[in-house]
C-alpha cells in the first residue's frame, strides 16, 4: 500500500453542538481543526493519514472509528492510557457561535517530538498543521516544529492555518510562535479575523503585506462569507463568497483547508484550489457540526457550476 499523500497533525476532539439557541440540547459529533481538515481532504478523494494521541476511552475509540469510516489512516495515532480525549461544546446566540473546551491535559497535548511518526510525514506530499496544536502545550508546540522540519527536510509541502484561540495562549505568545512559523511553511491559510488580531491591521491588503513580510510564500486569506483572497508576493486574486442558507460556521475554515490541499494534490493552481475550497467551505455552513456537513465533490462542483451559470 502506498504512503498517504496528505498527513495532518493535531488534537482531535469530541464535539457537543447546541442545536437550538438557548436550549440545553446538544448534538454529539466530532471536531478538532486538523482532524476536520483531513476528513474534508479525504472526502475530496485524497489519500490521507492523521497523527495524534488519544485517551484510552470511549471518545478516543469513537474517533478511531470515525477516521476508519472516512478512509483516513490511523497508523500515526497513539494511545495514552494516562490521559483523556478532549471535548468541546458549541453554543449559538445573537453574536454567533461560542466554544467552551475540556481539553487541559488531553492525550494530544502530551505528544512529544520523540513520539512523532516521522516516516509518515517524510513519505507524504503535504503536511497540514495549525497554531491550535502549538497553543495546547509547550511539548505539542515542539512536536509541530519537529513535524515541519521533518517535512521540509524531505521536500514535503507544508500548509499552516493560524487558527487563533486566545483561550489557549496570550496574544503576545501567539504572535511570537505564529510569526516564527510562517516562514517555514509553503501555504499559509489564515482567517482575516485571526490576522487582524495578530498583526493589528484591518484591511486585507495590509494583512497580506504583513504575511509576506514574515516570509510567506503563498497565502489564501479566508474572509468568511465574503470569500477569500489567493495571493503571492506578485499577485492577489479576490474570490467572492457564495450565498447559502448558513446555520453553523463551525469547522468551515478547516473544510477550506482540507479541500484546498486536496485540489493542490490533484494539480490545481493556487487560485483554482482556493476557488474550489471557497465553495466547499460555504456548503459546510449549511449543516450543524464540524464533520457531518463536510461536502463531497459532486456537491461542490454543483455549487461552482451554479455560480457561473
Amino acid at each position: 500500500m502506498s504512503a498517504p499523500a496528505v498527513v495532518a497533525l493535531g488534537e482531535p476532539m469530541v464535539e457537543f453542538n447546541q442545536t437550538r439557541p438557548g436550549e440545553h440540547n446538544y448534538l454529539q459529533g466530532f471536531g478538532g481543526d486538523t482532524s476536520n481538515a483531513i476528513i474534508a481532504c479525504a472526502r475530496q478523494g485524497a489519500s490521507t493519514a492523521y497523527l495524534t494521541r488519544l485517551g484510552d476511552d470511549d471518545f478516543g475509540r469513537q474517533l478511531l472509528q470515525l477516521w476508519a469510516d472516512e478512509g483516513v489512516s490511523t497508523n500515526g495515532v497513539g494511545i495514552d492510557a494516562d490521559a483523556h480525549t478532549a471535548v468541546y461544546f458549541v453554543s449559538h446566540g445573537p453574536d454567533g457561535h461560542r466554544f467552551d473546551y475540556l481539553r487541559r491535559g488531553s492525550a494530544a497535548s502530551r505528544m512529544t517530538p520523540d513520539w512523532l511518526p516521522r516516516d509518515l510525514i517524510t513519505g507524504a506530499r503535504f503536511l497540514h498543521v495549525s497554531a491550535v496544536s502549538q497553543a495546547i502545550s509547550q511539548n505539542a508546540a515542539e512536536t509541530v516544529a519537529a513535524a515541519i522540519q521533518a517535512a521540509r527536510s524531505a521536500g514535503v509541502t507544508v500548509c499552516y492555518d493560524t487558527n487563533l484561540r486566545l483561550k489557549l495562549w496570550s496574544l503576545e505568545r501567539a504572535r511570537e510562535v505564529i510569526g516564527a512559523t510562517i516562514g517555514d511553511t509553503d501555504y499559509l491559510l489564515p482567517s482575516i479575523d485571526d490576522l487582524a488580531a495578530l498583526c493589528a491591521r484591518d484591511s486585507p491588503d495590509a494583512i497580506l503585506d504583513w504575511c509576506f513580510a514574515q516570509g510567506a510564500r503563498h497565502v489564501v486569506l479566508k474572509l468568511g462569507a465574503a470569500g477569500c483572497i489567493a495571493a503571492t508576493a506578485d499577485a492577489r486574486v479576490a474570490i467572492p463568497g457564495h450565498a447559502v442558507a448558513a446555520v453553523d460556521a463551525t469547522g468551515a475554515g478547516d473544510c477550506f483547508d482540507g479541500a484546498f490541499i486536496a485540489r493542490l494534490l490533484a494539480g490545481d493552481s493556487l487560485v483554482s484550489a482556493a476557488r474550489y475550497a471557497n465553495a466547499a467551505a460555504a456548503l459546510t455552513t449549511t449543516g450543524y457540526g464540524a464533520v457531518a456537513p463536510l461536502p463531497r465533490p459532486d456537491a461542490v462542483l454543483r455549487l461552482l457550476e451554479s455560480s457561473t451559470s
